[in-house]
C-alpha cells in the first residue's frame, strides 16, 4: 500500500498537544506533515512550535487553509466553534473529550451547585445538534478522541464479542485518582461539570461503545442508552472532610464523586462510578458481564510488570504509572502507559480514517450519546436520583 501524505495542525499548546504531538510521531500507516500549532497566546504557541520544529500560526483559519485536519486540543467550551468551523471547510476534526457541554452563563458568579442541570443539559443537546448539522453538511468528520475505545483490553472486548455473539448484561466501569492537575477544573464554568463529566466521559464512552458493537453484529443496529439515573456529591466539600494533603480538595462548584445507573434500549444495564478522593495513582477498569464470558478490562493499572522498590529516593528518576503518591514498596510500573490506554491506537485510526477512508470507531455518534447521557444524568442527581431519560441523535 502506497502511503498517502496527510497535512495536520494542532489547536491548543498544552498538556493534551503534547501527548498528540507525540502520538502524531507513531503513526505509521500514513505521512503526516504537521504543518503547524495555533493557541490564542502567542508566547505559547511560539513557544510550543520552536521547541518542536513547526510553525506557529496567528489563526485558526490560516491554519486551516494548510491543512487535511487538525488535532482539537483546547478547553472544552471551545470544542463546537473550532469544530464547527473546520467541518465548514471539509478538514477532519479529532477534538478532544468531553466534546462539548454547558460553562456557565457567561457571569463571573455562576455557581455549578445551584444553577438548573435541565438548563445544562438543554444547552449540551443544542450544542450537538449545532455540531451534526455542521458534519451533515462536510465532506469530513468529527473524530472523537476516547482513547478507552481503542485501548488494547477494550479492543480485545470487541473481538470477543464479535465472534461469540454475545450478549451484554451488564457493564460495571469506573475513572478515578485523586483530583486533576488543571487549576480551572475545580469551577463548574471552565469545566462544564465536575468528576461526572471529566472522568466518568471515559467509562462511559467504552460502555456505550461496546453496547454498539454488540448490535451491530447480531443485527447491524447500534444498541443506544434510554435512560439513565444518578448520584453525584462533594465529599472533599464537607464540613466533616478530614484533609491529609494527599487528595486535591479545593473544588469550588463540581462533583467530586459520581455514579450512574445507565438502561439500554435492550434493557440491560451499566453502572458508571467516577471520583477524585481515589488514592494510588489511576484507577481505569470496565468490567462485563456478557451471557457467555466475563471480561475484566484493566487501563491502569494492570500487572504487566510488578516491582518492589524499598526505598523512595531509588526511583526519583522512573516514571512509574500518573498519579501514584510514593515510589515504595510493591508498585505496578506500566512499560508503555500511552500504549495501555490507547492512544497512539486512536490516532493511527483517525489517519486511517482520513487517508483511506476507513471507518471509525469513536465517532460524534458516540460523542453525543456520552455528552447527552451525562448531562441527563445531572438532571437526575438533581433529583435525588429520579429516572431520566437520555435523548439520542
Amino acid at each position: 500500500m502506497n502511503k498517502k501524505n496527510v497535512k495536520a495542525g494542532i489547536v491548543g499548546a498544552g498538556f493534551a498537544a503534547s501527548f498528540h504531538f507525540e502520538a502524531i510521531r507513531k503513526v505509521y500507516a500514513t505521512d503526516v506533515e504537521l504543518v503547524g500549532v495555533f493557541c490564542r497566546t502567542e508566547q505559547t504557541r511560539k513557544a510550543f512550535a520552536e521547541k518542536r520544529g513547526i510553525k506557529a500560526f496567528d489563526s485558526l483559519e490560516a491554519l486551516l487553509d494548510e491543512v487535511d485536519l487538525i488535532h482539537v486540543c483546547t478547553p472544552a467550551v471551545t470544542h463546537e466553534p473550532i469544530a464547527v468551523e473546520a467541518l465548514k471547510r471539509d478538514k477532519y476534526a479529532i477534538v478532544e473529550k468531553p466534546l462539548t457541554g454547558y460553562f456557565g452563563d457567561g457571569s463571573d458568579d455562576f455557581n455549578g451547585d445551584t444553577f438548573p442541570k435541565v438548563k445544562a443539559l438543554d444547552h449540551a443537546l443544542a450544542s450537538i445538534r449545532c455540531i451534526l448539522d455542521a458534519e451533515k453538511n462536510s465532506k469530513a468528520k468529527i473524530l472523537y478522541a476516547e482513547n478507552w475505545v481503542y485501548a488494547p483490553s477494550i479492543q480485545k472486548e470487541r473481538e470477543i464479542i464479535e465472534k461469540t455473539d454475545a450478549q451484554i448484561l451488564w457493564i460495571h466501569g469506573e475513572e478515578a485518582h485523586s483530583g486533576s492537575h488543571a487549576t480551572t477544573y475545580a469551577y463548574w464554568k471552565f469545566s462544564g461539570g465536575g468528576v461526572m463529566l471529566g472522568k466518568g466521559c471515559h467509562p462511559l464512552a467504552a460502555a456505550l461503545y461496546l453496547k454498539q458493537v454488540e448490535g451491530k453484529a447480531r443485527d447491524g443496529r447500534a444498541i443506544r442508552p434510554v435512560a439513565v439515573s444518578a448520584r453525584t456529591h462533594a465529599l472533599t466539600r464537607l464540613p466533616s472532610f478530614r484533609d491529609e494533603g494527599h487528595i486535591r480538595a479545593d473544588y469550588h462548584d463540581i462533583d467530586d464523586f459520581s455514579i450512574m445507573h445507565v438502561i439500554f434500549e435492550d434493557g440491560t444495564i451499566a453502572d458508571i462510578f467516577a471520583s477524585d478522593i481515589l488514592l494510588g495513582g489511576i484507577h481505569n477498569w470496565l468490567e462485563v458481564a456478557a451471557n457467555n464470558h466475563r471480561s475484566i478490562c484493566n487501563i491502569n493499572p494492570n500487572t504487566a510488570m510488578q516491582t518492589y522498590n524499598p526505598v523512595d529516593a531509588n526511583f526519583k528518576d522512573i516514571y512509574i504509572v500518573e498519579k501514584t503518591g510514593t515510589k515504595q514498596g510493591w508498585s505496578t510500573p506500566s512499560p508503555d502507559e500511552d500504549w495501555f490506554t490507547g492512544y497512539p491506537q486512536e490516532i493511527e485510526a483517525f489517519y486511517r480514517t482520513v487517508a483511506y477512508g476507513e471507518p471509525v470507531q469513536s465517532d460524534l455518534s458516540l460523542a453525543a450519546d456520552c455528552i447527552s447521557t451525562i448531562y441527563s444524568a445531572y438532571v437526575s442527581a438533581e433529583k435525588n436520583g429520579t429516572e431520566v431519560a437520555v435523548r439520542v441523535f
